[in-house]
């Protein structure tokens, strides 16, 4: 394998992945109840729509379908992909839903 193509094939696994990312904290946020566009613009305000995390909310299965998504596992994805903005915003939502319990 060329340089080239390991190159090309190390960027679509992180991108494949960046997606699985996505998709975790959109089904996270529609098992909560929550708008996953309003917390993602808190947490980036000026980057405009996200077209993937769009295209993720097309896909979500209806809360009483899907697994569980612990918030500690959601902050371990997001912190690994560097989305410690988002992170921020999900722990704050994640501890206002609890101290509405």
């Amino acid at each position: 394998m060329s340089q080239e193509e390991l190159s090309k094939k190390i960027i679509e696994k992180y991108q494949e992945d960046e997606r699985m990312m996505i998709r975790i904290f959109a089904q996270w946020c529609t098992n909560h109840d929550l708008d996953a566009v309003t917390l993602y613009e808190q947490a980036y305000p000026n980057q405009g729509k996200n077209t993937a995390l769009q295209e993720a909310l097309e896909e979500m299965l209806p809360k009483e379908e899907a697994s569980d998504i612990s918030d500690e596992m959601l902050l371990e994805v997001l912190q690994f992909f560097g989305n410690d903005d988002l992170a921020f915003v999900v722990a704050s939502a994640a501890e206002e839903r609890k101290g509405t319990r």
